[in-house]
């Protein structure tokens, strides 16, 4: 498997020699990574090795204890829960990001109801999250996320909670989605076929503490990534990240 190579300096997220501790206990060591424009990144490992500790770092929602983090772009960060506000319709739950950055209610809205159609939820707009299926709810999610950001998207296991079936109509969609709107994605997994399915590139984390064992460029079905499920590539690129991990 090769490395990346970039030279042209597009980044958007550029991380060098990141480590973080807590209590003592080291979470994350040395991690240096790369995500250029348009890229649709997934950062692969196990439970607990600290994945959701770099989304925090790049976020800026905790700091890392050595290391650089660069951020060129805004940045929409959608969690493992959907955390849509169950007394919120589908509509004003997307809003949200809007209206606590001050934008004009109106404003927001029309903005939001652009989307609406192409994120599957014309229809659903007035529904409360109670009413909508695992999917939907996601779909809501995606929806805020993208708003509070349009350009940057940090998507944390977002399809961890589905079932297998919805999971996999799930990822279909987030392919279309990325293709429609344009932007860029990183990634949190330990799905290792989610990953090479979706995937330009693959960072892969060991155990705690999580270090970068390795990149990984996924080349192959690039021009429609549907062909990868049933590629013997997908298997063979599968069996390498076992014997790494």
């Amino acid at each position: 498997m090769n490395s990346f190579q970039n030279n042209n300096q597009s980044f958007l997220i550029k991380l060098e020699d990141v480590s973080k501790s807590f209590n003592k206990a080291e979470v994350l060591k040395n991690i240096s990574l790369t995500v250029n424009k348009g890229e649709f990144i997934s950062i692969l490992g196990p439970s607990g090795c600290g994945k959701s500790t770099l989304f925090n770092i790049i976020t800026r929602l905790i700091k890392a204890d050595s290391g650089s983090v660069s951020v060129e772009g805004n940045i929409g960060y959608m969690q493992q829960k959907d955390l849509l506000l169950p007394w919120k319709t589908v509509l004003h739950n997307v809003v949200l990001p809007l209206e606590i950055r001050g934008e004009d209610k109106k404003f927001s809205i029309q903005k939001a109801m652009k989307y609406i159609e192409v994120m599957g939820l014309k229809g659903y707009e007035d529904k409360f999250s109670y009413e909508l299926s695992g999917g939907m709810k996601q779909r809501a999610s995606f929806l805020r996320t993208f708003l509070s950001s349009e350009e940057i998207m940090l998507l944390d296991e977002p399809f961890g909670a589905l079932d297998s079936i919805t999971k996999g109509k799930m990822q279909k969609w987030l392919l279309e989605m990325k293709d429609t709107l344009d932007n860029t994605i990183l990634f949190i997994t330990h799905d290792i076929e989610e990953a090479i399915f979706l995937s330009d590139r693959i960072y892969v984390l060991s155990s705690r503490p999580g270090v970068i064992k390795e990149e990984i460029v996924i080349d192959f079905c690039t021009e429609n990534k549907i062909n990868r499920l049933l590629s013997q590539e997908l298997l063979n690129t599968k069996e390498h990240i076992l014997e790494i991990l």
